[in-house]
């Protein structure tokens, strides 16, 4: 397989040779470092990349070309590489029309020249890109591969698993290979036993659990002490705040989370309003870079593990992990966050992880490609998805059982204007269709007139509701009839402490109704389900955990 490439594309042959020289000397050794002195000879070069299946990482094209700008140039691309990050080369005249080009040509960054020394300002640009694109796109090479067939739930949660964790891996098809077909037979004595994970060093795990995976891809899966300062428990955007700035205030910090970093965040493919990320970023790379922060500082992250209880014994709170072992600490964080509500229709049961997910459109979009599929949701995180696979899928269909959208302005803005996404209002699903393992249609209603109607559909994304995962705390602290976890004020009734309070203080913000057990996030009532807004929590949560510890 080649080497990945990074383009540079510019008319000025000093200015190009000082690109390519400058990529060289940084990149050269992972990457082709490609050039081209006009936008049609790269056109044309990209064309023979495309036929030889070589992938293209980054563009960086200048502005200011003849016959063909770098936006122009940019547009066409899209056609041939929609995967490969876009860098304008730009005058400080053209800054206009590199914004305006964010959304034209889905621009990632724009650089202004000089871009001298380029360790500050082309390196650390290429780096955050070029770590993007990795976790986005599938590159054939000699690795771990997962075979399996794509209406199997067990190979998807395997697959999302990885990818989730930016593991490189092979997709390898069971029902459109002979060969791989022969393979899994051999390793499962015969029987169509799925997913077959298969390992550079010739070790085959067959229908592993996640857990199984991430000991063997050397993920931490064990706790390396027995006590800690504070256990935070789902590593979600809340969770991994707190565990970057715990950590970094000398705190022993031990985040468990049960499958992936980014918590419901993660499965956004593109997040446009999170400050200081003009061109957007996924919750995935959101959340990989909060993982190795946290870690940088000395926080221990364990994957592949679940909490399954909490309890108080004074003054140390002690979690209990799926395997029986226990964990003590001074105080816990419940940063578990919320999930997707089931959708309670006919068929779909029976078609979750084969055709019908919950989020999940990071994961499985490129496999539906060029065809139809449903995204069952309004808000943010619906939007979001339909905007993804709307790269993939031939038509996204949106079912937005209310009058309006909820998304913010910006993605009702995106998707009235995406060719590819239809917007159905007052419609829902009521039933879904399919052959063992494979979705085949989707019943839908509209709630204002009535009509039913059965439309095609390969795949369906669910985006509904927030459910708290707060079973973990359950009878242990006070939460509302939805299961939202109450904290700091929400205790106080008539200005008298919850029942059973044993302290002489009010609970401190974000504090549960018992001493030492907080919650941030979008478990806790009161947040209002952004990003932003968990981190945040995240940070207030380990200032109101030093004053706890000075009370202990």
């Amino acid at each position: 397989m080649a080497k990945p490439a990074i383009f540079a594309i510019d008319d000025e042959q000093v200015v190009l040779n000082a690109v390519e020289r400058d990529l060289r000397q940084k990149y050269g050794r992972d990457y082709r470092i490609l050039k081209a002195d006009s936008g049609l000879a790269a056109l044309d070069a990209l064309k023979q990349l495309q036929q030889r299946n070589e992938p293209v990482a980054v563009l960086v094209v200048d502005q200011r070309m003849p016959q063909m700008t770098g936006v122009q140039f940019l547009e066409q691309v899209r056609a041939i590489y929609p995967e490969a990050r876009k860098v304008l080369l730009t005058a400080y005249a053209d800054t206009e029309a590199a914004i305006n080009s964010i959304n034209r040509v889905g621009l990632d960054y724009y650089l202004m020249k000089p871009w001298d020394p380029p360790q500050e300002h082309l390196y650390p640009v290429i780096d955050d890109l070029l770590e993007e694109w990795r976790a986005n796109v599938r590159i054939p090479f000699e690795g771990i591969r997962v075979a399996g067939t794509l209406w199997s739930p067990r190979a998807h949660e395997v697959k999302d698993f990885l990818a989730r964790h930016l593991i490189p891996y092979q997709w390898l098809d069971v029902d459109g290979d002979t060969r791989t077909l022969a393979l899994v037979q051999e390793h499962a004595q015969g029987k169509l036993r799925l997913p077959v994970v298969l390992f550079p060093d010739g070790t085959v795990l067959v229908e592993p659990s996640v857990r199984d995976v991430a000991e063997k891809v050397g993920m931490r899966t064990r706790a390396a002490q027995p006590f800690y300062d504070l256990i935070i428990i789902g590593a979600g955007p809340a969770g991994l705040a707190a565990a970057v700035y715990g950590a970094s205030e000398g705190s022993r910090c031990l985040v468990i989370e049960r499958h992936a970093p980014g918590g419901q965040a993660g499965n956004s493919p593109k997040i446009e309003n999170y400050l200081g990320f003009p061109a957007g970023l996924s919750g995935m790379d959101l959340a990989l870079r909060a993982t190795a922060q946290a870690k940088r500082f000395g926080a221990e992250i364990l994957s592949a593990q679940e909490a399954v209880g909490v309890r108080a014994q004074d003054p140390y709170r002690i979690v209990t992990l799926s395997d029986g072992s226990e964990i003590s600490c001074y105080a816990v964080l419940l940063s578990t966050g919320a999930a997707f509500h089931r959708l309670e229709v006919p068929g779909v049961a029976e078609l979750t992880g084969a055709g019908v997910y919950y989020g999940a459109a990071y994961t499985e979009a490129m496999y539906y490609k060029d065809e139809p599929v449903f995204v069952v949701g309004g808000a943010n995180s619906a939007g979001q998805g339909a905007m993804f696979l709307s790269r993939f899928a031939s038509q996204v269909t949106m079912l937005i059982r209310g009058p309006e959208q909820h998304s913010s302005q910006y993605l009702v803005d995106a998707l009235a204007h995406n060719e590819k996404v239809v917007r159905l209002l007052n419609t829902e699903a009521v039933e879904v269709h399919g052959r063992p393992g494979k979705l085949d249609e989707v019943m839908v209603r509209n709630n204002a007139t009535g009509e039913v109607r059965t439309l095609p559909a390969a795949a369906m994304f669910i985006f509904i509701g927030a459910r708290p995962q707060s079973d973990l705390v359950k009878g242990l602290v006070l939460c509302n009839e939805r299961g939202f976890v109450l904290t700091g004020s929400d205790l106080l009734q008539n200005g008298k402490r919850p029942k059973g309070w044993p302290l002489d203080r009010d609970p401190f913000m974000l504090e549960t109704s018992v001493p030492g057990i907080f919650a941030a996030g979008d478990v806790r009532l009161g947040t209002n389900h952004r990003v932003a807004s968990a981190t945040g929590e995240g940070g207030i949560v380990i200032a109101a955990f030093q004053q706890y510890l000075k009370t202990l």
